[in-house]
């Protein structure tokens, strides 16, 4: 495809995903909304590390000395 035509193609995918208005579920975003999640708790959650790397035990030698 030429560039101009290329250019076109993503410039009417854009304007379909720009002004494209799937019908909204009003239920499923009124329980989305309405379920209580403490912000701390979802940034907790989010950030639990799932690798075994090495490095693992890094933080808990410096934590252990703290307590």
């Amino acid at each position: 495809m030429g560039r101009g035509r290329q250019k076109a193609k993503q410039t009417k995918v854009a304007r379909e995903l720009k002004y494209f208005s799937p019908d909204t579920n009003y239920r499923a975003l009124e329980q989305e909304l309405s379920t209580h999640v403490d912000p701390i708790e979802r940034r907790s959650v989010a950030a639990v590390d799932t690798d075994d790397e090495p490095d693992d035990d890094y933080g808990r030698r410096w934590l252990d000395d703290d307590r």
